[in-house]
């Protein structure tokens, strides 16, 4: 069961970003990156096995933070790929402040949620912290290294839109090395023996390889949207 309901919510959360930018372009793309930073931080949390490997959820989530801001590169330029990524930062900083400022709150006696928000928003920050300085040192590599590499191919084709998949996959599956050992550790070090962080590894960046690979397609469709959405407006 578990296996299914990745490959769903891998083909759900991956349409869902292609809807939000059909219907807002890159705004659309902004409130996903609001809504992605959050939401991953929590889902992070649980444990599942799935595939034969012991991983978190959240990872899927996570992956469509790179799909945004290579989506916002290639249809928006590197300037509006930065502006996501700060967006994300300033979401990701105010979501820890404030979700721990309800850990302060003396509950009601007729309260019956607290002890649930307090099971798992008191065992976060160090989760979510690492989330946030993660986030913002591996975005920026991966805006730097999808332009970095689109000039690269550009220069050797003669073609601003030849050799998309190259710049979007070779650029997402090296941050995503930089972004798993960096949050498994940040987060996970001294809570899980070794070998248990080495599976955590190795399980999230396989499905990182999967989302990337998966993603590529998306990021042409994204193009494709952008470039008959502007043929529309010139119209």
């Amino acid at each position: 069961m578990n296996e299914f309901l990745l490959i769903v919510s891998l083909i759900g959360i991956y349409g869902l970003v292609l809807l939000w930018f059909a219907l807002f372009g890159k705004y659309g793309l902004f409130a996903w990156t609001v809504f992605v930073v959050i939401a991953a931080n929590i889902e992070v949390m649980i444990l599942i096995d799935a595939f034969g490997l012991e991983q978190t959820l959240g990872n899927i989530l996570f992956a469509t933070t790179f799909l945004t801001t290579d989506i916002l590169s290639e249809t928006a330029g590197k300037k509006v790929a930065h502006r996501a990524v700060k967006i994300g930062i300033l979401a990701s900083a105010s979501f820890i402040l404030i979700s721990q400022l309800w850990l302060l709150y003396t509950p009601s006696a007729n309260d019956w949620v607290s002890g649930y928000i307090h099971g798992v928003f008191s065992n976060t920050p160090r989760i979510m912290l690492a989330g946030f300085i993660v986030y913002a040192i591996v975005q920026r590599f991966d805006v730097f290294m999808y332009h970095f590499i689109w000039e690269k191919t550009e220069r050797m084709t003669g073609n601003s839109r030849a050799l998309l998949w190259v710049r979007n996959t070779a650029s997402t599956l090296m941050s995503q090395v930089l972004n798993v050992v960096l949050f498994t550790l940040g987060a996970f070090w001294g809570v899980y023996e070794w070998p248990t962080l080495i599976t955590i590894m190795t399980a999230t960046y396989l499905i990182y390889f999967v989302t990337c690979m998966a993603d590529t397609p998306v990021v042409y469709i994204a193009r494709r949207i952008h470039e008959w959405k502007a043929k529309r407006a010139a119209a």
